[in-house]
């Protein structure tokens, strides 16, 4: 009866006190999470992620739930891991000792809590507890040094507690035992690191501005000390167990710290960012609201049913002519009138378009399979059997926007089909707007015209970009960069920066270096100017004084002259004669004024009047930075008021919600690309980091671009992924909830024959022109005699797949004759930086490289690809010659997932070889349809050896004078072969190039006798020809020491191998970059 009656605990208040961080009890319990291989049948005790949900709290509870026992799964396969190999034991003192080590994990050598702080009013929890963490870093190589001093504030590290058991465990004890019993381990808690010191006590990595720049110093010593913050409600429930139960302390007992790669370390922040949603109240725009929990109206978000739509849309170089936009617009009757409203027979860019009433209601209508049958995607505009209606575009002519080459705006180049019309149209009014870009459509180029349009028709609003990747990210700010949208306005966010191709720095601390510089260069010409008006040049000293100038001095003359213009249209050089400004412009490359014209002097002094403009314009807004004198809060300023596109991953937004709230960040349109690979909470975030405004959601426009035939997010569990559909994205669930969407359909990527392995899986993917009609789409591929095909790898040496530990697979066989290829390719003269090597298992991908260390790198003509990876992890990019290997042999394993066959079939352009087993892949039904079309080609590697270039004249088509190789042995002969050939080559013309060199110099040597003899000459020669390179100076090394060389550095610059003073790198970092460094 009490029980009934009692006050139960909320929902909320239970998530609350839950703590953020697993424990050994919820690690290892299979009923929550599960670590069977899930296969579909039976229920779970999990919560599931359909098509609908209750209310905002619901969606957030199975979100928060399954994305802690997901976060959980991972950091146990992390432990599991990472304990076998430190080799723990009772040493004689009845301690645990170690005999191994881990790179993951090292042996702490004191742990102390230092301060427990009294809880907050109203709670029981601490309100904080600290303690000091000490452990030597003594036994590892420096790279592995270099790992541990880069953690950092706020990572997340954990403490575990191991005690072996004294004896081995029996076979039959081994067997029934769990995991915790078999390594040892008997606690796990977690931590947030707040500060790390050296041996010194020198603080390290700090960038909260305590340690300024100049004063860094590489730490000291081989002892660390790090203070970390426990979980303060974990602390709480372990002392209330020690005082109620006499259990025993846990914190007394560990010996172990343990952390995680910083990519899937960033469990904690997310889930405190999903907390902190549901302990507010959280506002989804009105619009947005019913169609995110999966009710009402499929459209009802769409633009068409949107309150404030932009009548009249300005598409500045959207369009490349007046052809581009008749064909864009085909199925209307295009009028062109000028800024007067008279008709025009000589329309040029950049158009305004007023948008009929009938474009509005046709554009998104969705279809009963819940895709949108209108011009979007088909480029139909109206109903075919309904004569042509009028669509009105203005052809006007843009203001002189400056006599300076820096003055005149970039200009887009690319020539978007009426299906990215439709798709731009979508995105720049309010509402939601979808597209689904198939590989190589074009979807990049479509979000940065999209983000173009939007900031010249509503300059006044903010854009927030949201990617998966960091290289997705790079690609569109770089593309930006290319558009009319000053660099002042972009920031990038994020630790991906730094790899940007661009010589700008775009980071919060790069763009206010960028105004302070900027500034400088600004005052200078304001004082220049006033030079020129005969006025003291203290004007430029400051913002301030600048903006003074501008009111008293440059604005009253401007009235002046315009003025004094306006009762004399009739004189052509009035303008030229009084124009004030003359002798600032005095520096242009072109005379501004040709004093034959009234209205063109007009224009170019508007346009000089313009230039003026905008110099006090970005004065005004470099103020706030003299204003401001720290650099945080000029970053502070620079995001929240200054830039106008901010981008940043999905990872950042979720990290750092906390701090964007606090700083009052304010955006209005939302774009998200590849939203089909992030997961679905991780989408919602970014839409709520920002603070509601009397119960008003800024939010006008959410613009998703993805692509759900592709990968989905990752999740490592099985039970998650099928059970409770956790890999499924917010763009994924839309789609299957029937909201229209607008589908690219034309690929200007590979080569049409290729894109036929893959476009089936969409609905009418073409190819546009480029991929037609350019030479190096329909030249062969040199060497080979088809552009793709399937090569048949038989067993190697008695022996298929193997697997050296669980989901670990490798295939000698085929990674040997992957290798063999790419170095024939090479040979030929293929630069390395075009060839990237694809996996479908991680097995095979450190296999490969393994491979390439032995094969390719002893040779400085070969050199390392520029990727070897997996298909996965490919996702997103591309190369021109892709070889893939498919390893399994006995089951087809993950590629039964015909959104990976897609992504593998996808990422070439001009030439792609499958190598795998035939009789397995061609049986499986769901990979039939580009496992045929693979088949009607031979299935033995079929080489033009008569061709000795990369260069051919042949015709794709044509397959010259095929070489069927029977398999990987003889595909080895053939490169031994090219190589030893090549070698000898090498060594001859060298020889050659000495003897003749000799003999320029024979009458030196007959005058000085002394100087050099016979023998000198012979061990020169016999040197170069044991060397055997082309350029002694260029590689002096023999094939050992280059092999010795690659094996520490496994990357080089297309075939040339770092030197010994560089520092280490990934493999699947991009390492040949030079197009021309070819073997001839």
């Amino acid at each position: 009866m009490v029980s009934f009656f009692e006050k139960h605990q909320s929902q909320k208040e239970a998530i609350n006190a839950l703590p953020l961080y697993p424990n050994e009890q919820i690690m290892w319990d299979e009923s929550v999470v599960p670590s069977i291989n899930y296969s579909g049948e039976g229920c779970l005790a999990l919560p599931k992620l359909n098509l609908q949900f209750l209310t905002l709290h619901d969606y957030l509870l199975r979100n928060f739930n399954l994305f802690r026992l997901e976060s959980t799964y991972e950091i146990r396969e992390d432990i599991q891991e990472a304990i076998p190999h430190l080799l723990s034991y009772i040493n004689n003192e009845g301690e645990t000792a170690f005999r191994g080590w881990s790179r993951m994990a090292v042996p702490i050598r004191e742990f102390k809590i230092t301060e427990v702080k009294q809880p907050n009013i109203g709670e029981v929890k601490p309100a904080s507890v600290t303690a000091a963490i000490t452990y030597s870093i003594s036994s590892y190589k420096s790279q592995i040094r270099s790992e541990w001093d880069a953690l950092k504030e706020h990572d997340v590290l954990f403490l575990l507690s191991i005690s072996p058991s004294f004896k081995p465990l029996s076979a039959e004890e081994e067997a029934k035992a769990s995991v915790p019993q078999k390594l040892g381990l008997q606690y796990v808690r977690g931590c947030e690191i707040i500060e790390i010191r050296d041996e010194e006590g020198t603080l390290m990595n700090d960038f909260s501005g305590r340690t300024k720049r100049e004063e860094w110093k590489p730490p000291k010593g081989e002892l660390r000390t790090v203070t970390v913050a426990l979980d303060a409600a974990q602390y709480h429930m372990d002392v209330t167990d020690i005082a109620e139960k006499g259990a025993e302390d846990v914190y007394g007992t560990f010996n172990v710290l343990m952390r995680r790669k910083p990519k899937e370390n960033n469990f904690k922040a997310i889930l405190e960012s999903i907390r902190d949603l549901m302990n507010e109240y959280c506002i989804v725009p009105d619009w947005l609201h019913k169609i995110f929990l999966g009710y009402g109206h499929p459209s009802a978000a769409q633009w068409i049913n949107m309150p404030d739509l932009l009548e009249t849309v300005d598409f500045k170089d959207t369009f490349l002519n007046a052809g581009h936009l008749k064909e864009s617009f085909s199925h209307y009757q295009v009028c062109f009138v000028d800024s007067d409203g008279r008709e025009t027979l000589d329309p040029r860019p950049p158009f305004r378009i007023k948008l009929p009433r009938s474009l509005k209601s046709d554009t998104h209508a969705p279809s009963e399979n819940g895709r949108s049958d209108t011009g979007v995607n088909d480029a139909k505009m109206v109903d075919a059997c309904v004569e042509k209606e009028k669509l009105i575009v203005e052809a006007y002519i843009p203001p002189d926007p400056g006599p300076y080459p820096q003055d005149q705006p970039k200009q887009n180049s690319v020539r978007f089909t009426p299906t990215q019309i439709g798709a731009i149209i979508s995105g720049i009014q309010p509402g939601l707007t979808m597209v689904v870009g198939p590989p190589g459509t074009g979807k990049t180029d479509t979000a940065v015209q999209i983000l173009n349009v939007l900031y010249h028709n509503c300059p006044s609003q903010r854009t927030l970009i949201i990617t998966h990747s960091n290289q997705a990210l790079n690609d569109l700010f770089e593309k930006i960069m290319e558009r009319d949208v000053p660099a002042r306005y972009l920031l990038r966010l994020g630790q991906g920066e730094q790899e940007l191709a661009t010589d700008l720095d775009f980071s919060r601390q790069g763009r206010v270096n960028a105004m302070l510089v900027r500034r400088l260069e600004l005052l200078s010409e304001v004082e220049r100017f006033a030079r020129s008006l005969q006025l003291p040049e203290d004007v430029g000293y400051t913002c301030e004084t600048a903006g003074y100038f501008w009111l008293l001095h440059v604005y009253s003359r401007w009235e002046q002259f315009i003025a004094a213009c306006a009762g004399n249209e009739d004189k052509p050089a009035f303008v030229q004669d009084h124009f004030p400004f003359k002798e600032f412009f005095s520096n242009t490359p072109q005379a501004v004024f040709t004093g034959q014209s009234f209205e063109k002097d007009m224009r170019a002094a508007k346009g000089c009047f313009r230039h003026l403009k905008t110099m006090f314009q970005e004065l005004e807004e470099c103020r706030a930075f003299e204003l401001l004198k720290s650099t945080a809060d000029r970053a502070n300023y620079l995001m929240t008021k200054q830039a106008k596109i901010v981008a940043m991953t999905c990872t950042h937004a979720a990290l750092k919600r906390k701090d964007f709230l606090q700083l009052g960040f304010k955006y209005d349109n939302l774009l998200m690309e590849e939203s089909a690979q992030i997961l679905e909470i991780e989408t919602f975030i970014p839409m709520l980091l920002q603070r509601q405004e009397d119960g008003y959601a800024r939010l006008k426009r959410c613009i998703l671009i993805g692509d759900h035939h592709q990968l989905p997010p990752v999740v490592k569990n099985m039970a998650f992924q099928k059970y409770s559909h956790m890999d499924q994205s917010l763009f994924t669930r839309f789609v299957r909830l029937g909201i229209p969407y607008i589908e690219l359909n034309a690929q200007g990527r590979a080569r049409p024959s290729i894109a036929e392995l893959y476009n089936w899986r969409y609905r009418d993917l073409g190819d546009l022109p480029s991929v037609k009609e350019e030479a190096i789409f329909y030249r062969a591929n040199a060497g080979f005699s088809y552009d793709y095909q399937l090569v048949d790898v038989p067993d190697y040496h008695g022996r298929g797949e193997s697997a050296p530990s669980p989901w670990f697979y490798q295939n000698e066989g085929e990674a040997e004759y992957v290798v063999s290829v790419y170095i024939y390719m090479r040979l030929l003269g293929y630069p390395a930086n075009k060839i990237s090597i694809l996996t479908t298992y991680n097995g095979q991908k450190l296999l490969i490289r393994d491979v390439i260390n032995r094969r390719c790198l002893p040779y400085d003509f070969i050199g390392p690809p520029s990727k070897v990876t997996t298909v996965d992890k490919f996702q997103g990019q591309q190369n021109d010659f892709i070889l893939l290997s498919l390893v399994r042999t006995r089951f087809v394993g993950h590629l039964r997932d015909v959104r990976r066959l897609v992504v593998a079939m996808s990422r070439a352009r001009l030439g792609l070889y499958v190598f795998c087993r035939r009789s397995l892949f061609e049986q499986c039904y769901e990979l039939q349809p580009t496992f045929q079309r693979l088949l009607q080609r031979p299935d033995h590697l079929a080489l033009n050896l008569n061709e000795g270039t990369s260069f051919t004249e042949r015709h794709v088509d044509d397959i010259g004078h095929p070489y069927l190789v029977s398999g990987v042995e003889e595909m080895a002969n053939i490169v031994f072969g090219r190589i030893d050939q090549l070698q000898q080559a090498r060594a001859m013309y060298q020889y050659m190039a000495y003897s003749e060199q000799l003999m320029g110099t024979s009458e030196e040597q007959n005058n000085e006798q002394d100087s050099t003899s016979p023998n000198q000459a012979m061990e020169v020669d016999t040197s170069v020809a044991e060397n055997g390179g082309i350029n002694n100076d260029v590689h002096e090394s023999n094939g050992q020491e280059a092999k010795e060389d690659g094996e520490d550095h496994a990357n080089g610059q297309d075939g040339v191998l770092p030197s010994e003073d560089q520092p280490n790198t990934e493999n699947e970092t991009q390492v040949s970059t030079n197009d021309e460094n070819t073997v001839t």
